[in-house]
């Protein structure tokens, strides 16, 4: 799980500072102020970890990824070839802690498993990127991997319990060759000394943090009379939603998950992944039932079937309300990943009525505290945020577990404020016109009632 990151000189964000990430955190705000660029942010650094190419720094896409970038100068803050780009980030992995403390006895890694990562990255001459510096850290454990000026080689260091030359290089070896995309160590580090088998166990947590991170944006597919399935297993429902289908039929061959219901409190028993889906429409009053079922046995066909409610007949997905086809992707995501998983949903709340929107809410809190995901949600659901206060106001969910954020854009600077929430649910630093002026626009009709009134 993350729990903080910060950027410098990524698109709009000059410097963000530390932002912190809870189980359930939410980023609101205007268009255009800067949201959706840290969760492009993660999405980048997701997209290289699982790029085939070990020289590219960061794969910035193309019309095919889930994220498109353009060129790193678009990505830089203002254009400005010569600023350093930074991405940094702390998440918790206990298995990391258990290896990095058996290989390394002598070092105290604190009561928390959690770890930091920091990446500088550059621009040459050509504006080809390259990392002038990397660096994993602990308590009482730092790793660098810093290019030399102008050299171009790298040096590599690490400090463990104040012993800032732990690593024994083997005598006659040059320098070391850059990073592997913007994180990894090279193979030439394994080879030059004799202590360096611990940095592997970095790595391959890092990767592993990126692999169990999900991502639905905010343009779902369009609802189809019919869907093909030939028994695959998706990863996930796919970026636009696209394999949502698939992925609810082949739950069958996922364990069950728990539920707990908001009515009592109660964990409840553990329900196939379907069956959990088909309740989270009902409980969200969108339609009574909610089945794919096979066109023919010997036909990889699937029609999506809808009952409205109890008396009437079934319906195809696209005969219903555009909402239906648009949630389902994000409800079966919210089912479909493993416990532990990261998930990041841009504006979930599309096209859907306003208690549909804080009925997703509480889904969403389900899943942070019964599969003990971490959810990271981009809204503008004056909705959703407001069933998020009354839950912890009703001490259904604590509000340390919650993050919530306004981002703002000024003179094409982003910056984003940490919402104040109390116990009670209460927001204690409320932006102006949050949502809207909804009082100024009562008062604004009174005012013209009264004037049209006064004319007649």
């Amino acid at each position: 799980m993350f729990t903080e990151m910060h950027l410098h000189n990524f698109k709009s964000w000059s410097h963000s500072g530390p932002i912190r990430l809870a189980p359930v955190t939410g980023f609101f705000g205007t268009n255009s102020s800067g949201k959706t660029s840290l969760l492009q942010a993660l999405l980048l650094l997701k997209q290289t970890a699982e790029s085939v190419d070990r020289r590219q720094v960061l794969d910035l896409g193309d019309e095919r990824s889930t994220v498109w970038l353009g060129l790193m100068t678009d990505i830089i803050h203002n254009h400005d070839r010569g600023s350093r780009l930074e991405f940094g980030f702390t998440w918790r992995d206990r298995a990391l802690a258990e290896d990095i403390t058996e290989e390394l006895k002598q070092v105290d890694l604190g009561h928390d498993d959690e770890f930091r990562f920091n990446t500088r990255i550059r621009l040459d001459r050509s504006n080809a990127p390259y990392v002038d510096e990397l660096c994993y850290a602990a308590d009482n454990l730092e790793i660098r991997h810093t290019r030399r000026h102008p050299s171009r080689k790298y040096d590599l260091r690490a400090a463990v319990n104040g012993n800032t030359e732990y690593l024994q290089r083997k005598r006659g070896r040059p320098s070391l060759p850059p990073p592997v995309k913007y994180y990894g160590f090279p193979d030439a580090s394994f080879s030059q000394f004799d202590n360096s088998g611990f940095l592997s166990h970095f790595v391959v947590s890092l990767e592993r943090l990126f692999d169990s991170l999900y991502y639905l944006g905010p343009l779902r597919q369009k609802a189809k009379r019919e869907y093909r399935w030939q028994g695959s297993e998706p990863s996930s429902v796919g970026a636009s939603g696209d394999r949502a289908i698939e992925a609810f039929l082949a739950s069958v061959n996922r364990p069950r998950i728990h539920r707990r219901l908001w009515s009592d409190g109660k964990r409840g028993y553990r329900y196939p992944i379907r069956q959990v889906v088909r309740d989270w429409i009902k409980e969200l009053e969108l339609a009574e039932d909610f089945d794919v079922k096979q066109i023919a046995s010997d036909i990889d066909l699937y029609r999506v079937l809808i009952k409205r409610v109890p008396e009437s007949a079934d319906v195809l997905l696209p005969d219903v309300g555009f909402g239906v086809s648009q949630v389902l992707p994000v409800l079966v995501l919210l089912a479909y990943v493993p416990k532990g998983s990261v998930v990041i949903l841009e504006q979930p709340e599309l096209h859907l009525h306003p208690s549909v929107q804080s009925g997703l809410a509480d889904i969403i809190l389900e899943t942070a505290r019964v599969r003990r995901a971490q959810v990271i949600v981009e809204s503008h659901s004056e909705h959703l945020l407001t069933r998020l206060q009354r839950r912890i106001a009703e001490e259904e969910y604590p509000n340390e577990g919650l993050a919530l954020y306004f981002c703002s854009n000024t003179k094409g600077v982003s910056r984003v404020k940490p919402l104040e929430v109390d116990s009670f649910g209460r927001i204690s630093n409320w932006p102006r016109d949050f949502f809207g002026d909804l009082m100024g626009e009562a008062s604004a009709m009174v005012k013209a009632g009264a004037a049209r009134a006064q004319g007649r």
